[in-house]
């Protein structure tokens, strides 16, 4: 098939597209799709990229349910952890990944109170009801204010 002019600027290039076609799986027999799977995969980029809703998918990736049941068809099916797989597997004989592991020893703490729990002896009990109330503090709410 031709290739498809780059629509967007985030769309996938000649090159990119040349890189990810061999994971992806072969069309099934039937009738020829309307949509290229170049466009389809743009169009799911576009998407997980942009953040939007599935029908806010631009016309020119197809219709958003296109886009969609390719999107869960490969997601269901496993392809796209395949293709993530194959990529890494490129990219790592071509030496285009280092593997570090770094270890975060960061200890975020809490305030004991944020614990939830109540803690023996740092709590008084509440007052009964029909008790005295407590002693005025304030110079303005007391009897010889003034």
């Amino acid at each position: 098939m031709a290739t498809l002019a780059v629509t967007g600027r985030a769309d996938l290039t000649d090159a990119q597209w040349a890189v990810l076609e061999p994971f992806l799986p072969a069309s099934s027999r039937g009738r020829p799709p309307k949509w290229t799977k170049r466009q389809l995969i743009d169009g799911i980029r576009w998407r997980v990229r942009a953040g939007a809703p599935w029908r806010d998918v631009p016309p020119a990736y197809g219709p958003w349910q296109t886009v969609y049941g390719l999107f869960r068809r490969w997601q269901r099916d496993g392809t796209w952890a395949r293709v993530l797989t194959g990529l890494q597997a490129r990219a790592d004989a071509g030496g285009l990944i280092t593997w570090d592991v770094s270890v975060d020893s960061t200890v975020a703490r809490a305030h004991q109170h944020a614990a939830g729990a109540r803690k023996r002896g740092i709590c008084k009990p509440n007052r009964p009801a029909g008790s005295r109330p407590s002693r005025r503090i304030t110079g303005w709410a007391g009897p010889a204010a003034g």
